[in-house]
């Protein structure tokens, strides 16, 4: 009897213990709970083993682990299977992956920090300890400053004066980076601080110590912190998406070169030194090319390959404005004066257009290109019904034969126009596309244009335009304001909660809008 208990009580103790991988908790339905309440602070990643972003994550979650041990921190990282613990996955609310969840004391609050091993880190010590980190000593200053890629550092004669009071209201904001704060008079001398404050970013690329030269007011501190915090030249990836679309940075020189080019580290080196002159300004950006997944880039940008090396000039605000260098060039002076004739509005925006087909006009579906899109579109005496549309797009495919007989059912018709046009090539200052195929009616007199959303049937398509574009049209844009984390997890989550439960046609509608981070 004794040595089934013991038995039992050994099953028990292996069946409740915690497996760890490279330091990393591995929790399961009986674990997780234990988990969560026995560790003060702990952060979850819910994760699929097929997801190429949870790939991407893992080895900066092992690193941040390693760390954490390394500081001896008691904030432990964990990790889910959603896939294997479906029940947990569904408790915690998960929508996608990775989706990582902070528990304090057992309760969850989102992660919306980034995704490389010092944010991940840097997030959690600002959760979990005061928003900057006393220094006594030289010695201290040092440490502190060589333990991260990025580091901030306030130094005041006074801790009690408004500049450290802005100082600590601009460390408590942002959450990427460890911010540190000293009145020690050595330190003050160390970093060759003469007045009553010094604020310093610190770095282990590029300037290696940059001073803040602003009001100190809290607002100014965080702008400073996330602009000199990007290095001059930022490469794209998943990671430095958000960083870069997200920023306060809205011009953006994108460079497109692939890693096994010849000159991609003189280009990339131009590129530094000219950052240089318009930082805070323009934000300089590489694409490697050398990645399949960034083809798609190049077809929105309408670039072939027998083009690069190459760069665009993109400004971001409610849409965005693509700019097109007159030489293609990619030399220091070239960079230079492309983006210095770009913010002295001296650069026309690019439009994509193909050239006219001789027979666009000879067909019942009229074929549009930029180039005659206005004379067309807005002729006063014809409705003109225009499908936008994308080569690769399903759903475009599978109107060809129904929006096909549409045009010969209308081809006699005094006053109606059926066409198309390629929206992949070709692109209007006045009209943006959003996803594919998008219908548009441009009613004849007023012009005035009307989007279509009923069915995609020849019954549907005719009786919108006998009733002069009244029946099925799109319902007026609701503006509903984003208020939640900046980070693709953030997005993800707003736009399942703010839209409506999408159908099975809605679903597969979805593949093709074009990824936001593939821009």
């Amino acid at each position: 009897m004794k040595f089934l208990l013991l038995l039992a009580f050994a099953v028990l103790v292996r069946t409740d213990e915690v497996k760890k991988d490279q330091g990393v908790l591995v929790l399961e339905k009986d674990t997780f709970q234990s988990a969560i309440t026995d560790n003060k602070f702990i952060l979850v990643e819910f994760y699929a083993p097929w997801c190429g972003h949870c790939k991407a994550l893992e080895p900066e979650y092992i690193k941040a682990a390693q760390k954490l041990r390394d500081i001896n921190s008691d904030i432990q990282l964990g990790k889910v299977d959603a896939t294997e613990q479906a029940e947990l996955a569904e408790e915690n609310k998960i929508r996608g992956y990775p989706t990582l969840k902070f528990y304090r004391d057992g309760k969850p609050s989102d992660y919306n920090g980034g995704r490389t091993a010092d944010e991940i880190v840097n997030w959690l010590l600002k959760k979990t300890g005061p928003a900057a980190k006393a220094i006594a000593t030289v010695d201290e200053a040092k440490e502190f400053a060589s333990a991260s890629d990025v580091a901030v550092l306030g130094l005041f004669k006074d801790l009690e004066s408004d500049a450290a009071k802005q100082y600590l209201a601009a460390a408590q904001e942002v959450d990427d980076f460890r911010f540190a704060i000293s009145a020690d008079a050595d330190v003050l001398k160390e970093y060759e601080v003469s007045s009553d404050a010094g604020v310093f970013l610190l770095k282990k690329v590029d300037d290696p110590k940059v001073a803040f030269d602003g009001e100190f007011t809290s607002e100014a501190i965080v702008k400073f912190v996330k602009t000199e915090s990007l290095p001059l030249v930022i490469e794209f990836n998943h990671e430095s998406a958000q960083k870069i679309f997200g920023g306060e940075i809205k011009n953006h020189l994108l460079i497109f070169v692939g890693k096994s080019h010849a000159d991609a580290e003189k280009i990339t080196q131009a590129a530094r030194d000219v950052a240089k002159l318009f930082k805070g300004k323009v934000l300089f950006v590489t694409v490697d090319t050398d990645e399949d997944d960034h083809q798609r880039i190049l077809e929105f940008f309408g670039m072939k390959k027998s083009e690069l090396p190459a760069m665009r000039l993109i400004h971001l605000e409610e849409e965005m404005t693509k700019y097109k260098p007159s030489s293609e060039d990619l030399t220091l002076d070239a960079m230079k004066d492309f983006v210095q004739d770009f913010i002295d509005g001296k650069v026309k925006p690019h439009l994509l257009s193909e050239d006219i087909p001789e027979d666009w006009d000879k067909t019942p579906v009229k074929v549009l290109v930029s180039k005659n899109f206005d004379s067309v579109a807005f002729n006063k005496d014809k409705d003109v019904l225009v499908e936008f549309y994308a080569p690769w797009c399903g759903h475009c495919k599978q109107l060809v034969p129904i929006y096909d007989e549409l045009g010969e059912k209308y081809k006699d018709h005094e006053s109606i126009v059926i066409a198309k046009m390629d929206s992949t090539a070709n692109e209007l200052e006045h009209t943006k596309i959003q996803s594919f195929p998008t219908i548009k009616l441009y009613q004849k007199g007023d012009n005035k244009v009307v989007e279509y959303n009923g069915e995609r049937t020849l019954a549907g398509l005719s009786k919108f335009l006998e009733t002069g574009g009244t029946y099925g049209q799109a319902a007026p844009e609701e503006v509903i304001p984003f208020t939640g984390a900046r980070t693709l997890d953030g997005f993800v989550e707003f736009l399942e909660q703010s839209l409506k439960t999408p159908s099975t046609e809605d679903e597969e509608e979805e593949k093709d809008v074009p990824a936001k981070d593939e821009l």
